[in-house]
């Protein structure tokens, strides 16, 4: 086999892997109007990111910087898990123009193999120190404070269990606010409790006040109809003494009148 024949195989399995260069795959589309290249993209300076991260958290000697570092990768890989990935699952199997069907799979290899690559960044979660779901035969905790450790012959020794200063410290912390967490809950409980019994009082004097409620609510009702019936009374009344009023007026009007005729009559006579 000669040098020429060598390049030529060479080159053809460049070519035929070339495919498989995230970088240059990413470059190639991530200017253009492919979902799939951006959010990838996106997707993989994340990863990116997280890793840096975890680098950080894990030469960083102040504890609530590792915290804070810490917490801010798992939301990163919560939000690359539960948001990004599903998109990406689903624009991996879309058609789009230009593709083979080779680039659509390498693609689809691609998404699939993000999963391990974001569960594999150290979170500083128990999670962070199993690996396919097996605990490691010989583990220990970050930094030496707990040792798990066993002996030869399959039994613990409580020198493994001996915590550091520092987790003891951290452990003292801990107590501390728990127990501050608790007397808050407490006075928390005890407000609710007070509320509580003040509802169950208003509750039983409403219902005391309801049979006093219906019973003016009856008063009143038997106010109103005997009130009605008394105006229709009165309305009678009246209009009776209406008409015997104007009866009497009638009389009298009719004899000054017969008065006034005779007087009349007695003078044009003489």
């Amino acid at each position: 086999m000669t040098v020429i024949d060598i390049l030529t195989r060479v080159d053809a399995i460049c070519q035929k892997y070339d495919k498989y260069d995230v970088d240059k795959l990413n470059g190639a589309n991530v200017a253009g109007d492919d979902p799939f290249a951006r959010l990838y993209a996106s997707v993989d300076a994340d990863i990116n990111q997280c890793v840096e991260k975890a680098e950080t958290a894990k030469q960083e000697k102040n504890r609530a910087a590792v915290v804070a570092l810490n917490a801010e990768i798992r939301r990163t890989k919560a939000k690359l898990l539960e948001e990004d990935l599903p998109k990406l699952q689903r624009l991996a199997v879309k058609k789009v123009k230009g593709l083979t069907r080779e680039e659509i799979a390498t693609r689809s290899d691609l998404v699939a193999a993000l999963p391990d690559r974001i569960q594999s960044i150290p979170d500083g979660s128990s999670t962070a120190t199993k690996k396919n779901g097996i605990w490691g035969a010989s583990g220990s905790r970050t930094g030496g404070a707990i040792k798990f450790d066993s002996t030869a012959d399959g039994n613990f020794d409580d020198e493994y269990f001996k915590g550091t200063e520092e987790s003891n410290q951290f452990r003292g912390e801990y107590e501390m606010r728990r127990m501050k967490q608790d007397e808050g809950l407490d006075v928390i409980g005890e407000g609710l409790e007070t509320l509580k019994n003040m509802a169950s009082d208003m509750n039983e004097e409403l219902d005391r006040q309801v049979p006093l409620m219906d019973e003016m609510d009856d008063k009143v009702d038997r106010a109103n109809a005997d009130l009605k019936n008394t105006n229709v009374r009165l309305k009678e009344t009246i209009l009776q003494l209406r008409s015997s009023r104007n009866f009497c007026i009638d009389i009298i009007l009719l004899c000054v009148i017969l008065g006034i005729a005779a007087y009349l009559y007695n003078v044009l006579k003489k």
